[in-house]
């Protein structure tokens, strides 16, 4: 419009100085101008907006329809309106995501039910991110997850998929807001995200937390700072340095014991209690130095280099519930459903880890569109390196003084035990891998494209023995990972793709050697790396002139050479012969279906999931692991979540969703299995002023009491109702 005014302002003045004067106004005829019509679509931002149609997942910025795998994106809006303040949270809205409830106090994330490798395929702006602090999202714009292989676009990995953390990065503006929460469980929760233009291509951005909780006795306190100072904006050298502190002290509930009833898990506790010690602990830290260079080429290529150095660390001490015997019991009656009253005996037993963690990590990504023979290429190639030095002390109780039991009725009840643990002392671990890939996304025509790509690592690890034997091992394995896809656009808001992947699991990494080094876990890392492919077959439609986009994918995630004992040699032998495979349907919707009404959905359905060969040793009848034709564990046929808000009026809107899971059982428990849960979330906001809003959130609205993360022997349970209230002010 300024352009277009410019140029009617000049072509008047270039009129004046080559006619007759006008005439006047008497005289001067009336002249009505035909109407101008402007359309276009309102761009969108993570900040304003539950839909992405973008997306860093690739290497590289690429339109969310030109990838040929499902991809759930929540935006910065979709993580606000339904205060998804923990990590955690953010992964429970995502379709096909479950958790094992397992020992070391990490996540351990299934995808599809494959496992993430205890968060080893969780990154922060592409780049692996280290696993033993909790995570908040603070400083996060968006969270990513790819759906399926992808060891072509990051090296070992999964079958499942990958999580990709987008951190705020600063921009040409002076803006800044605070926020602040009122919650149940006495929570305070302050964040502040500052950015100032600091020069004409320069700007700072900082984002800062405070959140304290006491939730009944399972506290939670964490402080976090992340400052980052972009230069060269837009230009042709780019710079940024940053930082991000994360620290968090957390008073845990480890865990709960159930009844199994029909072969059914059935919860036996309800709201908020924490049967935990008064000295139990999860003390948890992150400390990451970013350091970025963007290089732009003439021809319009990009070179984006980024180097991190992280250090991380956990300190778990923790108390496992259990029911007493029998004989502890009132009247000296079993625990049961029938019998379990306040007066019921629960017993309290110390798990302790401490885990420290040092990497190096350095990635280099080159982009390029380019013609070549008549044809369109884009290529994507580049590098990444990674050192890891890692600590760990997977059982650290010896010397713990015995901890006295408790009953149901009295939770919270302060009981202080002396911490008598004998010195600490660790297994080492260190483990370095170089990867190089290339990529061609080609236009065969205007309406099709291939995609191609190779990837090669070589990957070398050691372990030090220190608490057993003081043995060492190590290993070493070179690995390629090819990826194909063909992708059909007959418009320019419908896709249509299919695609073909692999990953690899390597045996040897600090989370299957540190546990104990026994002969089990040396025999396991012994073995090569356990392959898996997907085969996909979607589409993907912009809808409403790029307001929403749908996705519908089927899939079939295989693993083809897991690792199984030998039946012949047990524990002193493993070998690459299991197969497992899921297959089924994602759907994926995100953004506004009218100008006041918004939508995100995303649902996995998982119809067949099946162990296709297992070791025959442990291959019988009754319970236990699970053996050849199971259902594997942790993988529900149903789960997903959805959420839509409407614009009741300017300064009032309205919220909702659910969560859900259908029925699952535990890894390594072929029988008993979970019921299914749904939650239910509300939401209202009220803008008080043009950038003063108040919310109020409430999670688990009917306060739903289900097992969300499962073991072989225990559950860990949902969150019980919750409800924040939020003031935030932009300026």
């Amino acid at each position: 419009m300024g352009a277009l005014a410019a140029g009617l302002g000049f072509a008047a003045q270039a009129q004046a100085q080559t006619v007759p004067a006008a005439p006047s106004a008497e005289t001067r005829p009336s002249t009505e101008l035909p109407a101008v019509t402007v359309t276009g679509a309102r761009r969108s931002t993570d900040s304003t907006s539950l839909n992405a149609t973008q997306t860093t997942l690739g290497k590289g910025r690429q339109a969310l329809k030109d990838i040929p795998q499902s991809v759930t994106v929540m935006t910065e809006k979709l993580i606000s309106d339904r205060n998804l303040d923990d990590f955690r949270d953010v992964l429970r809205t995502t379709a096909g995501v479950t958790f094992l409830a397992g020992e070391t106090g990490e996540e351990d994330v299934r995808i599809r039910g494959f496992s993430l490798g205890q968060a080893g395929d969780i990154y922060v702006d592409g780049i692996r991110d280290g696993a033993l602090y909790d995570r908040d999202t603070f400083n996060q714009s968006r969270v990513e997850v790819l759906k399926g292989s992808a060891s072509m676009l990051f090296g070992k990995g999964s079958t499942g998929g990958v999580v990709n953390q987008v951190s705020k990065q600063p921009g040409l503006v002076n803006r800044s807001e605070l926020k602040y929460t009122l919650g149940t469980g006495n929570q305070h929760r302050v964040t502040g995200d500052w950015n100032a233009r600091t020069g004409s291509d320069s700007a700072l951005r900082v984002n800062a937390l405070i959140d304290n909780a006491d939730n009944d006795g399972a506290e939670v306190s964490k402080l976090g700072f992340a400052p980052t100072f972009r230069w060269g904006i837009g230009a042709r050298d780019e710079f940024s340095v940053g930082a991000t502190l994360l620290q968090t002290h957390s008073r845990p509930q480890y865990n709960l014991p159930w009844f199994i009833v029909d072969n059914v898990i059935q919860t036996a506790f309800s709201g908020n209690r924490y049967y935990g010690l008064a000295g139990d602990h999860n003390d948890s830290s992150a400390y990451t130095l970013n350091l970025g260079h963007i290089h732009r080429f003439d021809a319009g290529g990009e070179l984006n280099t980024r180097l991190r150095y992280g250090h991380y660390r956990r300190d778990l001490l923790a108390s496992v519930i259990r029911f007493g015997p029998a004989a502890s019991q009132p009247g000296g009656v079993a625990a049961s459903p029938d019998t379990l009253g306040p007066d019921t005996v629960l017993t309290r037993s110390p798990k302790g880890r401490v885990s420290a963690s040092k990497t190096l990590q350095l990635q280099s990504d080159f982009s390029q569109t380019f013609q070549l023979l008549g044809r369109e290429h884009s290529l994507l190639a580049g590098l990444d390196y990674y050192r890891e030095d890692a600590r760990r002390n997977n059982n650290y109780t010896r010397g713990a003084t015995a901890s006295p039991a408790t009953t149901v009725g009295t939770p919270n009840d302060g009981a202080v035990v002396p911490d008598t643990r004998v010195p600490l002392v660790y297994n080492t671990f260190g483990a370095s891998n170089l990867g190089l890939y290339v990529q061609d996304l080609l236009t065969v025509a205007p309406q099709f494209k291939l995609l191609a790509g190779a990837r090669v690592d070589h990957f070398k690890a050691n372990y030090v023995n220190v608490l057993g034997d003081g043995a060492s091992g190590e290993r070493s394995d070179t690995l390629f990972s090819p990826r194909l896809g063909a992708i059909y656009q007959p418009t320019e808001s419908s896709s249509y793709y299919l695609s073909y992947g692999t990953s690899y699991n390597t045996s040897g990494d600090a989370y299957q050697w540190s546990p104990s080094f026994s002969a089990t876990s040396a025999a396991q890392a012994a073995v090569g790396p356990e392959k898996s492919r997907n085969i996909e077959l979607g589409a993907k439609w912009e809808l409403w002139n790029q307001q929403a986009l749908l996705g519908l994918a089927l899939f079939r995630s295989e693993k083809y050479n897991e690792r199984n004992q030998d039946p012949d040699s047990a524990t002193t032998q493993f070998l690459l012969s299991g197969k497992r495979h899921a297959k089924g349907l994602e759907l994926n919707f995100a953004g506004r279906i009218t100008p006041k009404w918004e939508a995100f959905f995303n649902h996995t359905w998982i119809p067949q999931a099946k162990i296709d060969a297992s070791s025959q040793a442990l291959a019988a009848s009754g319970g236990g692991a699970q053996v050849q034709g199971d259902r594997p564990g942790l993988t529900p046929k149903h789960s997903g979540s959805v959420w839509s808000t409407y614009q009741i009026t300017p300064a009032l809107r309205l919220g909702g969703g659910i969560n859900y899971r259908s029925s699952q059982n535990p890894e390594g428990q072929r029988l008993i299995r979970s019921k299914a849960y749904a939650t239910v979330d509300a939401m209202a906001e009220y803008t008080l002023a043009k950038d003063t809003t108040v919310r109020l959130n409430a999670s688990n609205l009917f306060n739903k009491v289900y097992a969300e993360s499962l073991y072989r022997g225990f559950y860990t349970q949902g969150p019980a109702r919750s409800v924040q209230l939020s003031l935030s002010t932009a300026f």
